[in-house]
């Protein structure tokens, strides 16, 4: 058992870190300011943290108590909603027009508008988060609002990430975007939150 907990945590710290690595060798980064460094980098870890949040959601990792992963989903992602900020903002200090653009949703590249989308849709989500003893919903009415958020900002996110040429490196973008499709649709069926009557 304790050697299957050990190659679990191995492969997810693989998984999370080794885009974020070979992003660092990508030749786009050759002529770049450290702002739009940071800014691509922290995109990156976005998209790697969208693959430890499902997994945190559905208590699945071992070792991990079902308390400690409730607290670690909420830590992190706040952590994610600062990684997009500083996305963002690094992009608007390097290049202001084309984040006005992308905001406003009249960019004529396709990737901003799923970056755009998957940007709002997640603070809506903390947002959900942060105030769920305050508003008045069933339990299971919360989560699966939660859940149907989350659910399109991993969708757009991954999508803005495939279709963008930047920092990441193909390969191992593909290889973090498949993982975190198949461990969502993994986690919504281990769930099961559209199912409003169970108790």
């Amino acid at each position: 058992m304790a050697r299957r907990t050990a190659l679990v945590w191995v492969a997810l710290f693989v998984a999370l870190l080794v885009p974020v690595i070979a992003a660092g060798f990508s030749p786009y980064l050759a002529w770049r300011s450290p702002i739009y460094i940071v800014a691509g980098f922290a995109g990156a870890l976005s998209l790697s943290l969208l693959l430890l949040q499902p997994l945190l959601a559905s208590k699945a990792l071992p070792g991990v108590t079902p308390l400690l992963s409730r607290r670690l989903h909420r830590w992190v992602g706040l952590i994610l909603i600062g990684a997009i900020i500083i996305h963002v903002a690094g992009l608007w200090i390097t290049s202001p027009p084309d984040v006005v653009d992308a905001l406003t949703f009249t960019s004529p590249t396709p990737f901003s508008v799923w970056g755009v989308m998957a940007m709002w849709t997640a603070f809506v989500a903390c947002g959900l988060g942060v105030l769920r003893q305050r508003l008045a919903l069933r339990f299971r009415i919360w989560r699966l609002l939660h859940t149907v958020l989350a659910s399109v900002t991993i969708a757009g996110t991954v999508a803005h990430a495939l279709l963008i040429e930047g920092t990441m490196e193909v390969v191992t973008k593909a290889a973090l975007c498949g993982l975190v499709l198949v461990t969502s649709v993994w986690t919504l069926a281990r769930l099961r939150v559209w199912d409003l009557r169970r108790r």
